[in-house]
């Protein structure tokens, strides 16, 4: 108890948290996830921390020394099958569970809970407008940007520029952590697909008024985060 969140500790509305983190460790994780120059992408919440492309991290097993760096995209070498998707994507589901588990986070800290996002900018927010601004940095992934392009397309010409391909994004596997590009198998819809997921939730979930409602109203089949009715 004295290392996690106690779980009897009532939060706004007299709710209550059962979380592995209490609030001060809540922030540090924060600072870190929320920092451009670590896991926060222009793109999403990045799989490795990009501290560690000019870090890697490494250790020694009697004489062998093996490292573990940020890769972004495809892998450097044949470790894994050539397969870096744990080292530096942005995965789609995870993203959406870190979402969802800001928005619980909401509900029971309000809207006195501010962090800065991202880190180092000095603009704070609450954990539903954190929540938002990952979202949003996710959408980005599949729209048209000032020169029409998409970053999923990456560096694709024919899925840029030919109008039979252009509107027609695929839903890769993972997608590079610095350019949003789509990266390994093209066809995850069963994963990626959860962007459609992400889209709904904030479309359907109104944290400024579930926050409000009583805590037996919620436990009652008030809408949840993802639900609507």
């Amino acid at each position: 108890m004295a290392f996690i969140h106690d779980p009897q500790k009532p939060g706004h509305k007299e709710r209550l948290l059962g979380s592995v983190l209490n609030e001060a460790n809540l922030r540090r994780v924060l600072k870190i996830m929320l920092d451009e120059k670590e896991f926060l992408s222009p793109f999403g919440i990045r799989a490795v921390s990009r501290i560690h492309q000019d870090h890697p991290y490494t250790y020694r097993v009697g004489d062998q020394e093996y490292r573990v760096s940020y890769l972004p995209g495809e892998s450097d070498n044949a470790m894994f099958g050539g397969n870096s998707n744990w080292r530096g994507p942005i995965w789609m589901p995870v993203n959406m569970l870190i979402l969802r588990a800001l928005l619980q986070y909401y509900l029971y800290y309000g809207n006195s809970f501010t962090i800065e996002c991202p880190t180092g900018s000095g603009k704070q927010m609450n954990l539903d407008k954190v929540a938002e601004e990952i979202g949003r940095r996710l959408f980005k992934i599949f729209l048209k940007d000032e020169q029409g392009r998409r970053p999923v397309h990456g560096a694709s010409r024919k899925f840029q520029e030919d109008p039979h391909w252009r509107d027609y994004p695929l839903f890769y596997e993972y997608f590079h952590g610095d350019t949003g590009a789509g990266v390994g198998a093209s066809h995850q819809t069963g994963w990626s697909g959860a962007i459609a997921r992400i889209a709904h939730l904030f479309a359907s979930f109104k944290a400024h008024e579930i926050l409000e409602q009583s805590k037996g109203k919620l436990a009652s089949g008030a809408p949840q985060p993802g639900r609507k009715r």
